[in-house]
């Protein structure tokens, strides 16, 4: 814990250029983070001041948790869930839009999601080209 506080403090006490800081977080780790209240801060700290979270090995439930967790600490951030699996169902569920892709694991994922996706080919276009004309669109209308 303290090693984490102590790269949690050098990546937000950067230069304000964006952040050149990844983690990588595992399910063993998860384990102890979703005990801690102090973790969970740090936890969320440290992701927003990185550039790229990894997240491997978690179960289902907590995968939820971490989405849950962002949620929880800051209720202007949108969260977005992407999975391709009955392992990634609660994930996609907990967020505000959970969006899943149709393959070899079956199609649990875009049963629970917001919108599906045939292939993981599609996802750039879904955010980079129709998010930004939702936007723009709400905008207007506002």
């Amino acid at each position: 814990l303290r090693t984490a506080q102590v790269f949690a403090g050098k990546a937000c006490a950067g230069s304000g250029d964006e952040a050149t800081v990844a983690f990588v977080l595992d399910g063993g780790t998860m384990k102890y983070v979703t005990d801690d209240e102090e973790a969970q801060e740090l936890l969320f700290q440290l992701g927003l001041a990185s550039k790229v979270c990894v997240c491997c090995r978690l179960a289902p439930q907590q995968k939820r948790r971490l989405v849950e967790l962002v949620r929880e600490r800051d209720k202007s951030r949108i969260t977005l869930a992407i999975g391709d699996g009955a392992n990634d169902v609660p994930m996609i569920q907990g967020a505000h839009v959970g969006i899943g892709v149709r393959g070899k694991e079956g199609n649990q994922s875009v049963q629970a999601s917001d919108v599906a996706l045939s292939q993981f080919r599609f996802l750039v276009p879904l955010l980079l080209c129709h998010g930004r004309r939702a936007y723009r669109r709400v905008a207007v209308f506002l």
